[in-house]
Parts: structure tokens; C-alpha cells; sequence
């Protein structure tokens, strides 16, 4: 229940998110003077609307999506009454309609920043310094930070409950950041070793030696048993093996004061255009590791994924109780659509936007050749084009739904 409520909750998330891009083309448009004349969520036959002035709002039967109509977007656009010419939005400055086109990713940044901000204060950012693979954490030095109970069972990813046992290692009086440096007779330089040490001794009592204030001191702890999947082997069998009841020392999340977090924001979202930037690099390289997917073969985790399966991975935080998860994946989507809909390719908002400009830079340039002014680009000209584009992003898209229906990307590895 708690999985299929995440689902419907990451994509009512995102649906909003869609929404309010859309309003954020209407909005603008509607400032600068244009005429709008429909607002719509969802597509298909019209559930319930209403007119308001001149604009029609309303809900449609598919919520996948929304959509608003500015009359005359392009100079081709034939369904524009003559006393609407001088409000079509081709006829408006240049620098009016890029802002128009661009309000929607626009709306798509700001939901994600504003978001942010609030996560960092109430619920914690990424520690910057936390190692981000399993090689580097193995490397990092054994500092603990104490576990508030032991989970038993795998994954051992929920809240702790009533009747949990209390962390070994805070019941013989270890405390956080104390590091330690031997399990029985094992010495040990690193947290790899260490994790190797503790599961590879029996549950109950050995003596754990550590460092704290640089003084060595040793305590008897008493070993839980836990079931858990071989070291290096997150999806292997699992088993009983021994417990300490202490995490990683270094924080993996970090929570800021109002002021300190938008610093924190302006970086995170500096790594985030990064990581956007590349993740659409590989986009084409991924596709034959989707194809793989489907036909059988082990799930890439870096191969990339739709609404379906971000909405999926929305559920399974929500199940988990992992909803700093949820929250930064709504995040990361929301800048990665935003990112997405200023490629300079037809149909999205960054098409239009490339041959708004491409006009006033060939008439620039026209005009300093002592030329006629070429006009407006034909857009029927490029709809081969934008077919061919439509058709390959929607192959793409029954690629990746096709994808994260059969062999989805999880959080929790089983």
C-alpha cells in the first residue's frame, strides 16, 4: 500500500510540476499581452472546464501532461481571427517571446530550487564529502556514528520499531566518531576491513578495540545477528551474519540554516547542471544497455528513465521511508526537464526559441549585406524534421517505459 501510494504521489508531483510549466508560458504571455486562449491539464476528451476572460481552463482525461494555447505562435499559424493579428505572438519582440517559450523550464528551475532550499533546512542535502561509491567508503576510515537500533532483517532500510535491539556498539558505551581498530584479534585499518572483521565472527561477545581522543581503549561488545547479502555482493544470497550497530562516521546528509542554505542550493544545483549535461551525452550510448535491459540482461543503473520509472522509484522511497529520496529525485527531474525543454530542437520550447534567434540574426546580417530582410523562417519547411524528431523521442520513450516496466531500476537491491 505504501509503495502504490508513493507511485501516485511522485506522479501527481510531477504532473503539478507539468502544469505549472505550462503556466508559466500562459502567465508571461498573458503579461506581455497575448492572447491565450485554452489552459489545460491532462489531454484527451475535456473532463470539466470553465472560461475565464478570454481563456478557457480546464481538466482533461489523460493526465499525462498539460497544455496551453497562445494564438500565433508561428507565422504559419492559420487559425488566427484577423482581430487577433496584432496580439499573435510571432508579431511581439524578440526578447518577449524567448522569455515566453522559456517560462515553462523557467517554472520547471524554480520548483526545484525553492524545493531545495526547504529540503536543506528540514530534512539535509548530500554531504559533499561523503563518499559516493562502495570502493571509496571501504577506504574510508573506521570512525562510527552510532545506529539508533538493529534492524534485522534485509534490507535493512526502515525506521526502527518497538522491540528492535539497541545498537551493540552503544550498549558497550562506544560513541560517535570513535574509531575503531581492531574486531577480537583482527586489526583493522579501514571501514571495508572492518565490515569484513565484524561479519566474519560469530554473533555474541568479543572485545572491540578503538581509538577515541587519541587514547586506545577496548570494549566488550555484544555482536547482534542480522540477515544480510555478501559484502561484495549487494543482490547475493542472503544470510546470518554479525552486526555492530554503527554507521558510516561522515554524515551523508548535512541540514543548513536559512541563510547558509542557499549556498548550499546554488552548489547543489551547480552539480546538478553538470550531472544534467552529461547524463544527456549518454543518452544515445545508453540506448543499446535499454534494449539489453529488456531483452533480459541486467538492469544498467545509469541507463536513463521515464515518468513510469521515476514515479516508480518514488514509490519504493515512500515504502522504505526513504522520502529525502522522494524529494530529490522530484528535484532532479524537475531540473532535468527544465534542462531537456531548451534543447534547440523542434518541438520543444528551445526549438522555437533557436529560430527566433536564427531570424534576427540572419536579418542582422542581411541588413549589414545591404539584402531584403528574409522574414520569418518557414516552419512548414522543417516538419519533416520535427516529425522525425517526434518519432525518434517517442521511440526513446516506449524504450524506456518498455524498460522500467519489465526491468526496473530499484533503490533497494534484492
Amino acid at each position: 500500500m505504501l509503495y502504490l501510494l508513493g507511485v501516485v504521489a511522485f506522479a501527481l508531483a510531477i504532473l503539478v510540476s507539468v502544469s505549472l510549466h505550462e503556466a508559466g508560458h500562459m502567465i508571461t504571455a498573458k503579461r506581455f499581452g497575448m492572447k491565450v486562449t485554452r489552459y489545460f491539464v491532462g489531454f484527451g476528451p475535456t473532463v470539466w472546464s470553465f472560461r475565464r476572460g478570454e481563456t478557457e481552463y480546464g481538466l482533461k482525461a489523460i493526465p499525462l501532461g498539460g497544455f496551453c494555447k497562445i494564438v500565433g505562435m508561428t507565422p504559419q499559424d492559420d487559425d488566427v481571427d484577423p482581430a487577433d493579428e496584432p496580439r499573435a505572438m510571432w508579431r511581439f519582440p524578440l526578447w518577449k517571446r524567448t522569455v515566453v517559450m522559456s517560462a515553462g523550464s523557467i517554472a520547471h528551475f524554480l520548483l526545484a530550487i525553492v524545493t531545495l532550499w526547504i529540503a536543506a533546512i528540514f530534512m539535509g542535502l548530500p554531504n559533499p564529502d561523503y563518499p559516493t561509491n562502495q570502493a571509496e567508503i571501504r577506504s574510508e576510515p573506521a570512525r562510527i556514528e552510532l545506529a539508533p537500533c538493529v534492524v534485522r532483517e534485509n534490507p535493512p532500510t526502515r525506521a526502527c520499531r518497538s522491540g528492535d535491539p539497541a545498537s551493540p556498539a552503544a550498549q558497550a558505551s562506544l560513541r560517535d566518531g570513535d574509531v575503531i581498530t581492531a574486531i577480537g584479534s583482527t586489526p583493522v585499518a579501514n571501514w571495508g576491513q572492518m565490515l569484513d572483521a565484524v561479519r566474519a565472527t560469530k554473533p555474541g561477545p568479543i572485545p572491540v578495540s578503538y581509538v577515541r581522543d587519541g587514547a586506545t581503549h577496548t570494549a566488550q561488545v555484544d555482536l547482534a545477528e542480522v540477515q544480510r547479502p555478501p559484502q561484495d555482493r549487494a543482490d547475493g544470497p542472503v544470510g546470518p551474519v554479525s552486526a555492530l550497530g554503527v554507521g558510516l562516521g561522515t554524515p551523508p546528509t548535512i541540514t543548513y540554516g536559512p541563510v547558509a542554505a542557499f549556498g548550499a542550493t546554488a552548489d547543489f544545483t551547480g552539480d546538478m547542471a553538470v550531472n544534467t549535461v552529461k547524463a544527456l551525452q549518454r543518452i544515445p550510448q545508453k540506448v543499446p544497455a535499454l534494449w539489453a535491459a529488456i531483452t533480459g540482461e541486467e538492469r544498467d543503473v545509469d541507463t536513463p528513465i521515464s515518468v513510469v520509472g521515476a514515479s516508480r522509484l518514488g514509490g519504493e522511497a515512500v515504502q522504505h521511508g526513504l522520502w529525502e529520496v522522494f524529494v530529490l529525485l522530484f528535484i532532479s527531474l524537475n531540473f532535468f526537464i527544465g534542462v531537456f525543454n531548451l534543447l534547440p530542437l523542434l518541438p520543444m520550447d528551445g526549438g522555437h526559441i533557436a529560430i527566433a534567434w536564427f531570424e534576427r540574426a540572419r536579418s542582422w546580417l542581411f541588413a549589414r549585406l545591404g539584402r531584403p530582410d528574409p522574414g520569418r523562417v518557414d516552419y512548414f519547411k522543417l516538419m519533416p524534421l520535427t516529425y522525425a524528431l517526434i518519432l525518434i523521442g517517442g521511440a526513446f520513450t516506449l524504450l524506456t517505459i518498455t524498460a522500467d516496466v519489465v526491468n526496473p531500476i530499484t533503490l533497494i537491491q534484492r
